[in-house]
């Protein structure tokens, strides 16, 4: 994932942090066109210090 799209994931989630991961994957492609797995997911937001639901920073 490149850098822009971590900020706009990064972005996603600070605006409701509540949603569930399959909620952020499906909100990231709308806003960026860009195709991305929950794994993917997953995987950045915990490098990014989010663990759990994303409320759980």
């Amino acid at each position: 994932m490149t850098e822009r799209g971590q900020c706009m994931l990064k972005h996603t989630v600070r605006r409701s942090r509540q949603l569930s991961a399959e909620s952020v994957v499906k909100d990231h492609q709308t806003s960026c066109g860009l195709q991305i797995s929950t794994t993917t997911v997953h995987r950045e937001l915990h490098g990014m210090g989010f663990h759990g639901r994303v409320a759980a920073s």
